[in-house]
């Protein structure tokens, strides 16, 4: 069974498939909506052959369907009927939650996405448990992501947001009595040293996670 992984984020929609020796990326942006990204795909793929299509997407999925409008994106996405767009079965997923499926190697785990905004997610004993902390208050007034995120992080400066971000991981890890921590997204590689019980994953992991929402592959992780 062949797979299209779509992974929609604020900056670009990553895509990859089953026999593809290379990622692709489409820039994003909050003038892009399901439609355009639709299009964008098909157009970009036309060579590919898929039986199947795996979604990240950045922001609450329920029950297989988008639950609310994106922040970092254009609007129209929670009604969209994507397997119509893409004309094959279409599994959506929280985008962290998706990286989180292909970082995992067993145990209980916590994902944290350092991207433009904070996603997250968990993997206990192979099952996928997205999480929505990212707008939860955190200090000053301010949420998690607003300390975490990319804004946050420029606004702070590197040595700041570090701090925060080790602060935060062991509040997460005894929150949530986890085994490990991966710190995945973009700007998981300006974590200069990991804090303890963490690793850090890659974006590829995302892709990873698509495959496996198909192949049911969590578990043997």
């Amino acid at each position: 069974m062949r797979t299209l992984v779509i992974d929609v984020g604020g900056t670009n929609v990553k895509l990859h498939a089953t026999g593809q020796k290379e990622p692709l990326k489409i820039p994003s942006g909050k003038d892009l909506t399901p439609a355009r990204m639709a299009r964008a795909v098909t157009e970009a793929t036309t060579t590919w052959e898929f039986d199947n299509v795996s979604m990240g997407f950045p922001g609450p999925v329920v029950n297989g369907k988008i639950g609310r409008e994106p922040h970092n994106l254009g609007k129209g996405w929670v009604r969209f009927d994507f397997e119509k767009a893409f004309g094959k079965p279409v599994r959506i997923i929280n985008d962290a939650a998706m990286q989180a499926l292909g970082s995992y190697v067993g145990g209980n785990m916590l994902f944290l996405g350092f991207g433009t905004g904070l996603g997250s997610a968990m993997v206990r004993d192979g099952v996928v448990f997205p999480l929505e902390l990212a707008h939860l208050p955190y200090k000053n007034d301010h949420t998690y992501e607003q300390y975490l995120g990319e804004a946050g992080m420029k606004k702070r400066g590197k040595k700041v947001w570090r701090k925060h971000v080790g602060d935060i991981v062991a509040l997460f890890i005894d929150a949530f009595v986890v085994d490990y921590v991966v710190l995945g997204g973009g700007n998981a590689k300006r974590i200069e040293k990991l804090p303890p019980k963490t690793k850090r994953g890659t974006n590829a992991n995302a892709f990873t996670g698509g495959f496996r929402l198909w192949s049911g592959a969590a578990a043997d992780a």
